[in-house]
């Protein structure tokens, strides 16, 4: 029998929902093991940077700096932010002849691998066998289990808070051309140190009446942060009246 050529015969997309069943295992044993890790462009979350940056131990600016390329475009008001890989042989810096070294807290993207999702819902395989031998596999999973064995949840949940901004951005044409707009939007989503330095030791409390209780949360959560820059966000941007402003003489907020 010939050999077949998965590359040059390419399977066509299928749709599939979450009680769809798909075959797949990636374990050390596989021959093509940690190969999906390389070469690859990875675009990282907002909760992705949060959960690497803890989890390495790093300021939001040392992992940024370090481990990111910030991609702008223009009239695009959130750059994308890409995972830098290693120079020369293209790997993910986190990969190891053994696996992940941060598989607790890897992205968004390597949890779905080798599902991704189109905009209707549904899911669909990334791969065909002849790049990814993890689809041969005996082993069979329902895609509702899936997603919860690799804790997709959390990360779903966060990504459905960023599209509070994104979707009015998308339906909208905002002329947003100050660069320190930009800036501000940056801070906000991705680099929640530098973020909670604007609101802790600037005079941004000075300014506006925040609940106390909600001082305190964002004080101890990232994640209440998070929200919070969400909806400082929306009221830069968006004119949503979600913070008062006390009423004191000069009070400037972009200072």
């Amino acid at each position: 029998m010939d050999e077949v050529n998965y590359e040059a015969t390419p399977r066509p997309v299928i749709r599939m929902n979450v009680e769809h069943f798909f075959r797949f295992k990636c374990a050390p044993g596989v021959s093509c093991f940690t190969q999906c890790c390389r070469d690859v462009n990875i675009i990282l979350t907002h909760y992705d940077v949060l959960q690497l940056k803890n989890a390495l131990r790093l300021s939001s600016d040392e992992f940024l700096e370090k481990h990111t390329i910030v991609l702008a475009k223009e009239k695009q008001l959130i750059p994308l932010v890409f995972l830098k890989m290693r120079q020369g042989d293209k790997r993910c810096p986190f990969v190891t002849e053994v696996g992940c070294s941060v598989y607790k807290d890897r992205p968004w993207a390597c949890r779905m691998f080798p599902l991704d999702t189109a905009d209707d819902g549904t899911f669909h395989l990334i791969m065909n066998e002849g790049r990814c031998r993890g689809l041969a596999a005996k082993d069979t999973w329902q895609i509702e289990e899936w997603l919860v064995e690799q804790g997709i949840v959390p990360y779903e949940e966060m990504n459905t808070l960023l599209t509070t901004i994104t979707a009015p951005l998308k339906a909208q044409t905002l002329g947003i051309d100050n660069p320190g707009i930009s800036k501000m939007v940056f801070m906000s989503l991705y680099n929640l140190d530098k973020f909670r330095d604007f609101v802790f030791k600037s005079t941004f409390l000075d300014r506006f009446e925040i609940d106390p209780l909600l001082i305190e949360k964002i004080k101890r959560s990232d994640i209440e942060l998070f929200k919070f820059g969400l909806d400082w966000i929306k009221f830069g941007i968006f004119g949503q009246k979600l913070f008062k402003v006390r009423e004191k003489p000069g009070n400037n907020i972009e200072e």
